[in-house]
């Protein structure tokens, strides 16, 4: 599916490939891209999802083209990529960001739900990275982006599957531009760490918590994170990027002070994450584990869930991060909100 006539180009015109697109913060991402007149590779398993998310990436102003593919396939992201380079004729970035997750205690997944989380969420950013790296290297230029969370850092109570993905990520990443800076490569890999986003994940999840599945709060809209990560695809050498004020305090509280932060999760984590009960016998809602939510049903998600009202759409943290000459002030404010938050998770450990 193309936004341009024969011949001609975007006004950016840089190969974007993204993978989950379809919804949330890849949907995001997708339309920032297209802003700037990118050609943008859509990269998801929902049809539905996919051709709205190219419709968007059109009337923003870039290209788009769909690709449907299961990142737990390594042949099939292999493929896909193969794709990208067969219409446009090489890949620039390339922004791994497709997950599957359980919202419930470790005990009631199965091991097949965990196993298909991790083949998803961290096997399918290794199989993203292997594609882009085949078509990168040989051009010695390129820039990768895992699209991470706080939780790879910093485990939460009923995402033990999710977190020991976005942990193997961090660790899995880290190797890597160890390696890519010791041959003296082009080719970059960065992180974006996320705080709570509001996408359509918490209503399609397989869950089994009593309440609706919801992310803790405070609450930033995918539009923040799409600029982020924009923004490090761009500036490929930072090794990483903290979004948002709660994710920079979370990571400070969690080197200063993590078994205070374990015990305050263990009080407060399974009730930040479930709102209202949910009907029936658990909160999921479609759940898109093993096929597209949108498949059956065909609805699009779009970008957004369903916690606009409480949403933050600007990141005064984020916007340090990415003016680095004005990184003074930025690091004041993450130091002030990680003492407060010290400061609190030591008051708490001592009234436990």
């Amino acid at each position: 599916m193309r936004g341009f006539g024969k011949g001609s180009l975007p006004r950016h015109g840089k190969v974007v490939v993204v993978t989950g697109a379809s919804g949330g913060v890849g949907r995001a991402t997708a339309q920032a891209f297209a802003a700037r007149g990118d050609r943008v590779a859509l990269l998801a398993r929902g049809r539905e999802g996919l051709a709205a998310a190219a419709d968007d990436v059109q009337r923003a102003g870039g290209e788009a083209l769909v690709v449907t593919v299961d990142m737990a396939d390594a042949k099939a992201v292999d493929d896909a990529a193969q794709k990208v380079v067969d219409a446009y004729g090489h890949i620039d970035v390339w922004v791994n960001n497709a997950f599957a997750g359980v919202f419930a205690p470790f005990t009631e997944i199965t091991a097949d739900e965990f196993r298909r989380v991790t083949e998803v969420t961290y096997l399918g950013y290794v199989s993203g990275t292997r594609a882009a790296l085949h078509h990168m290297l040989p051009r010695d230029r390129g820039t990768i982006v895992q699209v991470g969370s706080t939780l790879a850092y910093r485990g939460v109570p009923l995402q033990s599957a999710y977190c020991g993905a976005k942990h193997a990520i961090q660790g899995f990443n880290e190797s890597l531009r160890c390696e890519l800076l010791h041959t003296g490569s082009g080719v970059r890999t960065t992180m974006v760490q996320l705080p709570a986003v509001n996408t359509p994940q918490f209503d399609w999840v397989l869950s089994r918590m009593p309440g609706r599945a919801r992310p803790v709060a405070p609450v930033f809209q995918p539009e923040v994170a799409a600029r982020a990560i924009v923004h490090a695809a761009s500036h490929g050498r930072r090794r990483e990027y903290w979004v948002g004020g709660p994710t920079v305090a979370a990571l400070i509280a969690n080197a200063v002070v993590p078994g205070a932060l374990d015990r305050y999760l263990a009080r407060t984590g399974f009730d930040a994450q479930q709102d209202e009960r949910a009907e029936g016998e658990y909160g999921s809602g479609p759940g898109n584990l093993w096929a597209p939510a949108d498949g059956p049903h065909g609805h699009d998600f779009g970008a957004h869930g369903r916690f606009d009202e409480e949403s933050a759409s600007i990141s005064p943290q984020d916007w340090a991060s990415r003016n680095r000459g004005r990184m003074g002030a930025g690091l004041l404010v993450a130091g002030g909100l990680g003492a407060v938050v010290t400061a609190g998770l030591r008051r708490g450990a001592g009234r436990r």
